[in-house]
């Protein structure tokens, strides 16, 4: 597979099924998410994206998952980046040494405010905004770059129309495509697809999936993201509060119908949260009839 393509590339040819894994909190961990990454392989992922780890706090692993998928996986990475605890001229010799491993995709994140704050407050020299990090990813470089959006509204939006406007500056700004916070509700995705189309948003937007492992991570999240918890899901997750196994086997048939009616519906894509673990998503593809995506053995 040619692991130097862009993701806007990618999508005009495709609708592509990508794998988001997380980086460990001590370098020991780096071996496990990079042999889950490899059990993932076998669904033949058109990318798959790093994050930066809580705060920006494991962003070194970051780097080091990134550079080893490309290496030894042969497959696109999207690298994430954010603004937190880092200037302007750091974040420029991250996307240095990101650019000569050859990674051609990023994506411009602002990044949460650090744990017990609520507000994000950039280090001095660094960047406020995701659109900042992007106009000088765009001005000094060649990486395709994502962003983020989020169908339910980011939770420091004052309503839907505000955050609809920060999308927008981020496509204006030169974001090739956007991808989704999780949601339970497919509802909120399409509603989301219909008000960006009107309001001139106009690249691919790949909903993001995260499958349930167990209700109280379930509800961790959904706190966290502001994301809602349908009726249907909110009394499965109360019935299985107590048993992980059968939670995450219910997931599984949860996220299994929900892919089905997006893919079916024509989204552009779907990007699964993986949380670095292969059960779930393996089984939902198994389920599922994406072209392209069975497990090739």
């Amino acid at each position: 597979m040619d692991t130097r393509l862009k993701i806007k590339d990618i999508l005009t040819k495709t609708r592509p099924v990508s794998f988001e894994f997380f980086p460990p909190r001590t370098a020991e961990g780096i071996p496990g998410v990079l042999e889950t990454l490899h059990e993932l392989k076998a669904y033949c992922p058109d990318f798959v994206s790093v994050t930066y780890g809580a705060g920006g706090s494991t962003r070194a692993f970051t780097e080091e998952i990134t550079f080893e998928a490309k290496r030894t996986a042969a497959v696109e990475v999207m690298a994430h980046l954010t603004c937190v605890g880092q200037t302007k001229e750091e974040i420029h010799a991250v996307l240095e040494r990101l650019e000569a491993e050859g990674v051609e995709n990023v994506i411009a994140l602002r990044g949460d405010p650090p744990r017990g704050s609520t507000e994000f407050v950039p280090v001095e020299g660094g960047f406020q905004h995701a659109t900042d990090l992007l106009k000088h990813i765009k001005t000094n470089f060649k990486f395709g770059v994502a962003a983020a959006c989020y169908p339910e509204g980011h939770t420091e939006s004052v309503d839907l129309n505000a955050d609809l406007k920060y999308v927008k500056m981020k496509v204006d700004n030169g974001a090739d495509f956007l991808v989704t916070q999780l949601f339970y509700d497919n509802r909120f995705y399409y509603d989301f697809l219909e008000r960006a189309r009107a309001g001139g948003i106009d690249v691919p937007i790949i909903p993001g999936v995260l499958p349930v492992l167990s209700s109280a991570q379930v509800r961790r999240f959904t706190i966290l993201s502001g994301s809602e918890i349908p009726p249907d899901l909110s009394k499965l997750l109360d019935k299985y509060a107590d048993d992980d196994d059968s939670a995450r086997d219910m997931g599984v048939e949860y996220a299994s119908a929900q892919v089905r009616e997006l893919w079916d519906s024509g989204a552009p894509g779907v990007h699964f949260y993986v949380l670095n673990r292969s059960y779930s998503v393996s089984r939902i593809l198994d389920n599922l009839t994406i072209p392209g995506h069975h497990r090739q053995d």
